[in-house]
């Protein structure tokens, strides 16, 4: 038998960093549960990207997809707020330092029902954080009830129809102007790697809509959120793929095979076309394709939109260079001659 060289140093990315150095505390939920996959694949992704995990911030409300932040990256600051608030908490975050990497998961109930209308106007500001969406269709922490997502027809384990329409976070982050929108599924990790990979290179706001099955309420036959559901119902928008700006690109696609997007930091998010000819940048027709997908019972995975050059929340309000958490009391507070210029311009 040959035994490991236990002397060997563990493989490490470009910031030094073990995997291990990205893991968070053991997992609380049910096993078996899509949020923890989506934990998984989180980890992984921070990991090979090499970010730093001292510059970045984690962010969650209320529920079960509100823990998901405790396992993984302990070394990062984190802040689990009140139901629903999770946006707004990010935002004072990111104007105290806008240098920090903000990556913020919410569920189906804190974001589509409680959560709305900080959701809506974390999108149409553009706050420069990752947003990420478990989403189950039920209240798992509350024994399963229906949430806004949930598909009107689907059934709870108990028998009840939901007969309300389902709110479509996707759409809703289109049309107010994310400027990087995507759904995928939790148990997909082909598709979900990369387009987190591309997330954290994004500038600006990102919305990540992951369907992640409830393995104790909603995974049963009448679930449009279950897994055998997702499994027989998923159809892939494009095939996708990502090439971080620190590694080498070495690929050989034939012409006509692929469309690069080159974000606004120069790394580049690399789209493998299907027949279909996809085309991200598209707004019109990403809402069409999101639209009869639905009519067909189907959920469409894949990048939807992206629009790169487009300002966020900390540009537009010329924020300085300098973090404001830093700067100190002699420059943040006005002179007796300022605050009086002030008042006299008020009168």
């Amino acid at each position: 038998m040959i035994m490991p060289n236990s002397n060997e140093p563990p493989k490490s990315n470009r910031a030094g960093l073990t995997y291990q150095d990205y893991r968070g505390k053991e997992s609380t939920l049910c096993t078996g549960c899509g949020h923890d996959a989506i934990t998984s694949h989180i980890t992984r992704a921070l990991f090979e990207y090499g970010i730093d995990p001292r510059r970045v911030i984690k962010l969650s409300g209320i529920g079960c997809s509100s823990k998901t932040p405790t396992y993984f990256m302990s070394r990062s600051f984190g802040f689990n707020t009140v139901h629903g608030r999770m946006p707004s908490v990010a935002t004072g975050a990111l104007l105290a330092n806008r240098h920090l990497k903000a990556i913020g998961v919410s569920g189906d109930g804190d974001t589509a029902s409680i959560g709305i209308g900080q959701f809506v106007h974390a999108l149409r500001r553009n706050i420069p954080m990752i947003y990420v969406m478990e989403n189950n269709g039920v209240y798992g922490l509350t024994k399963g009830q229906f949430s806004a997502t949930a598909d009107a027809g689907s059934r709870l384990r108990t028998g009840e129809v939901n007969e309300w329409p389902a709110i479509d976070c996707c759409v809703l982050a289109i049309e107010l102007g994310c400027s990087y929108v995507a759904r995928s599924f939790a148990g997909d990790p082909k598709q979900l790697a990369p387009l987190l990979k591309g997330a954290l290179s994004h500038k600006g706001m990102v919305f990540l809509d992951i369907l992640s099955p409830c393995v104790t309420f909603n995974n049963h036959e009448g679930s449009t959120k279950s897994y055998g559901h997702l499994k027989d119902t998923e159809e892939w928008l494009h095939e996708v793929d990502f090439v971080p700006f620190h590694e080498p690109i070495s690929a050989d696609y034939p012409e006509g095979s692929c469309q690069v997007i080159t974000l606004h930091d120069g790394s580049r998010l690399t789209l493998r076309k299907l027949e279909r000819d996809y085309n991200p940048t598209d707004k019109t027709e990403a809402l069409r394709r999101i639209h009869e997908a639905g009519e067909r019972d189907e959920f469409l995975t894949g990048l939807f939109y992206v629009k790169t050059g487009q300002p966020d929340f900390t540009e537009r309000l010329n924020l300085v260079d300098e973090p404001l958490a830093t700067l100190p009391p002699e420059r943040t507070r006005p002179t007796r001659d300022v605050l009086r210029a002030i008042m006299e311009g008020m009168k």
